[in-house]
């Protein structure tokens, strides 16, 4: 599974998702971006988004996303 971890999560967490491709926003080139343009670069890229960001729910519409 290809997992992208947000830019707020420390990059270390990759190794423990043994078995996973895992990469971090800056990795991927898109740090700072704003959360709904972010959303949409991961769609199509990444199986499962890693975050701790609270708001992100209230601020997109989640059930609309193409991955977990």
């Amino acid at each position: 599974m290809r997992v992208l971890l947000d830019e707020c999560l420390p990059r270390r967490l990759g190794g423990l998702l043994v078995g996973h491709e895992v990469a971090t926003v800056p990795q991927a080139g898109w740090a700072g971006l704003a959360n709904g343009r972010l959303l949409a670069r991961i769609a199509g890229n990444n199986e499962a988004f890693v975050t701790v960001d609270q708001n992100l729910p209230a601020q997109q519409d989640a059930a609309r996303l193409a991955f977990g």
